[in-house]
């Protein structure tokens, strides 16, 4: 009987040895006891196993679909649905909105004074951004910002 576990991963760490999944699921971490050429910031929808004899690493075993996620700020500001959404709700809160197709718009209010430093304590996340896009099954985020407002969108 074999414990492997199918599931989305994405790929936190990786080097010619090894490679370390995280299940954006439940946030278990499987090390690889090597790495069969995946690449850190990658989703992976396929299947890990323990490697005998000891089962104390994992190997990937299967891979049904791969694609790499990126991050990036752009410069255009939010959109007025953005900006509305963020207008009402208080300082501090987060409205998470489909978009219409696939992926997810995530509206954070904020004060103004720290539109900046919000932004950019988004985009330092990127493991979290990375896992929440790969459990969108989606391959960009893309954040915007204006005063008092930052937008994050998943997309495909």
């Amino acid at each position: 009987m074999t414990d492997e576990k199918t599931g989305t991963f994405l790929v936190t760490a990786a080097d010619d040895g090894s490679a370390v999944l995280t299940d954006v699921d439940d946030g278990q971490v499987h090390t690889l006891a090597s790495n069969p050429g995946v690449e850190e910031g990658e989703a992976i929808e396929g299947t890990v196993e323990p490697e005998p004899p000891l089962e104390v690493a994992w190997q990937l075993v299967d891979v049904a679909e791969r694609w790499t996620i990126s991050i990036e700020e752009s410069s255009e500001s939010p959109t007025t649905l953005e900006r509305e959404l963020a207008d009402e709700q208080a300082v501090g809160e987060l409205t998470r909105r489909e978009r219409a197709g696939t992926g997810e718009i995530h509206v954070l209010t904020v004060s103004e004074a720290e539109t900046e430093s919000a932004v950019d304590d988004v985009l330092e996340d990127t493991d979290d951004l990375r896992s929440r896009a790969a459990r969108l099954g989606v391959e960009r985020v893309v954040v915007r910002s204006a005063p008092g407002v930052v937008c994050v969108r998943y997309l495909p």
